[in-house]
């Protein structure tokens, strides 16, 4: 983006602060008018013909574009891919330990990896492995939701769970919190 000096067509259409049309003008002038209300020339369209410019604080403009930008990426879903790796035999213990550290996952908005890896003999017991991936998925189900359902892909059974967004605020469909100590005037 071109500001005062470096904007390099000889005219171009001039916008006031105010989203007022001053006209088509050369480059000069419309330097002039910005330097008078101490502001920049900011070039917004450079590909039109003649270029568009407005006169406004281009400080001001870059600081509101960045917290635009950051409010974008704020709102834009972030999380994690976490693995949990499981065998088709697998002990109550050790499952249950492993269930724990997938649900401090979904709650912390990450997405979870189901994986039981088979390895010799194992692979023929293809259904207890199915058996207890579905018994994860299962426990999990109150704090993600089936992004991926469970398939067999060589020596391995994958599936992915994805946490449950919860509303802003924890309301639901306009629902008005109150409570007991409220004073009203009536």
């Amino acid at each position: 983006m071109r500001v005062n000096e470096r904007i390099r067509a000889r005219t171009v259409r001039v916008i006031d602060s105010d989203g007022k049309q001053l006209g088509i003008l050369p480059i000069n002038e419309a330097l002039r008018i910005a330097e008078d209300r101490e502001l920049d020339l900011v070039e917004v369209a450079p590909n039109a013909s003649p270029p568009v410019c407005k006169i406004m604080d281009f400080g001001k403009y870059k600081y509101e574009l960045k917290k635009r930008q950051k409010e974008a990426k704020k709102k834009q879903a972030s999380f994690d891919v976490k693995t949990m790796e499981l065998r088709p035999f697998i002990g109550e213990a050790d499952l249950g330990f492993k269930l724990k550290k997938a649900k401090k996952w979904l709650e912390d908005g990450d997405k979870v990896k189901i994986l039981m890896i088979f390895r010799g003999r194992e692979l023929v017991h293809k259904n207890k492995g199915f058996d207890v991936v579905n018994k994860v998925i299962g426990e999990l189900s109150e704090l993600g939701t089936v992004e991926r359902k469970p398939i067999f892909q060589g020596r391995k059974i994958e599936a992915l769970m994805s946490p449950i967004r919860k509303k802003e605020g924890g309301k639901k469909n306009g629902e008005v919190k109150t409570t007991k100590n409220s004073k009203e005037e009536v």
